[in-house]
């Protein structure tokens, strides 16, 4: 992959941060947006702007081709067996809740529900609600110490009321890659269907939902060099087919009476109101990007990102990396010495340098790695090795100017 060229689509990445070229390292947070999404957006504003499948005039009609049309992009990026299942939400939280919600009032007292420790709290307070609605409980597959599952659990844990396995595919924090293909034939050997949590693993690597065989799949647009506010839910048509919608009006509604209504077939059953049209066109010319870079390359690139980041990291004395050796996701976890995350991030910031620092919406798994907070670093398709470089030397002067705080 020829980073330099990628990098020059990316015109927020020329600009200097206190005096300092710009090194963004927090992708995983929201990727940046090269010039083909934003010159969609720009166009849809410029040139169709209008609501969709409603309006039978030129605009609407555009609009609507537009759109449809960046869903079967989108579909076809997943390896989906048809566009009609992929519903858009506003992000991989709603597509979470939805089936919480949705699927989740089937549940009932004593039902189960598995999740894992290393879950965002998307995929994991949306479960939180739907057991507290339904008497259902929440059990985990336990974590080896170096921040993978023990999947030597699963048979144990998958009991005759396990009614659902809900997983992120690539932890936000450790990087974990897990075997999500492995757990849901596990999963369906009981019958059990599986919620995939793709948000930090469809934006880095081939991601096909047929042969992973999952039954649910939610991701985010931002994270993919989309615009915010779009996200995805890919499901399997017998599973969306029985569930009941989660928003209702708009363009879901096939028949309203006063006293009852009819729904709209896949996916707009599950689409009320004014769909995000702008959004899912941006997230259609994101997805003709990473194609265009082909996925494999990507993944690739962020290996190479990684193997380098955890050498030059591992130099600098007294950082503390967490999660497994590679192949993981382009994210590093890490903490300087007793220094705290959030005066690290000052620092970096200073130099021109952006992490995230925080619990990054795992608090359970902050706690299971016993710290307060983590700095992270991650990676896209536009990180370069110099960047990295340039990481680690920061650390360095961090060390120098808090060096009281480090070497406690």
């Amino acid at each position: 992959m020829d980073v330099e060229a990628v990098r020059r689509q990316f015109p927020i990445l020329s600009q200097e941060v206190n005096g300092h070229p710009l090194v963004y390292l927090d992708s995983a947070a929201t990727s940046q947006k090269p010039l083909a999404v934003i010159e969609a957006v720009d166009r849809y504003y410029r040139e169709y702007n209008a609501n969709v499948h409603r309006g039978i005039h030129t605009l609407s009609e555009r609009a609507t081709e537009a759109m449809e049309e960046a869903r079967a992009k989108v579909a076809r990026f997943i390896h989906a067996p048809a566009p009609e299942q992929l519903v858009f939400v506003n992000n991989a939280t709603e597509a979470i809740n939805l089936v919480a919600y949705s699927y989740g009032s089937r549940l009932a007292e004593g039902d189960e529900i598995l999740l894992t420790p290393m879950e965002h709290h998307s995929n994991l307070v949306p479960w939180q609600l739907a057991a507290r609605r339904t008497g259902a409980r929440l059990r985990f597959i336990p974590l080896l110490p170096d921040g993978t599952l023990d999947l030597s659990q699963m048979d144990r844990l998958l009991g005759p009321r396990t009614r659902l396995v809900a997983v992120t595919h690539v932890s936000n924090v450790l990087g974990t890659i897990n075997p999500v293909g492995d757990i849901a034939a596990a999963a369906h050997r009981q019958g059990v269907p599986v919620l995939v949590d793709g948000a930090q693993s469809v934006p880095h690597m081939p991601v096909d939902v047929q042969a992973l065989d999952c039954d649910f799949l939610a991701f985010s647009g931002h994270k993919m060099l989309g615009p915010m506010g779009i996200g995805v839910l890919y499901g399997k048509r017998e599973l969306l087919e029985r569930m009941d919608p989660f928003l209702a009006g708009g363009e879901m509604i096939s028949e309203a009476e006063l006293e009852c209504s009819t729904w709209q077939e896949l996916p707009y059953k599950f689409e009320g109101g004014t769909p995000h049209v702008v959004g899912a066109i941006g997230l259609g010319a994101a997805v003709d990007f990473l194609e265009g870079l082909g996925m494999d390359e990507v993944f690739r690139h962020e290996q190479d990102l990684v193997r380098h980041a955890l050498k030059v990291l591992r130099e600098v004395d007294g950082v503390q990396i967490y999660g497994p050796e590679p192949p993981r996701g382009g994210v590093i976890a890490f903490n300087l010495g007793e220094l705290h995350p959030h005066d690290l991030s000052t620092v970096l910031d200073q130099e021109g340098i952006a992490i995230r620092v925080g619990h990054h919406c795992a608090q359970p798994l902050t706690r299971w790695l016993d710290v307060p907070a983590t700095a992270r670093a991650s990676f896209y398709v536009y990180t370069t090795r110099d960047e990295i470089d340039v990481l680690a030397r920061a650390l360095e002067h961090a060390k120098e100017f808090f060096g009281h705080v480090v070497e406690r």
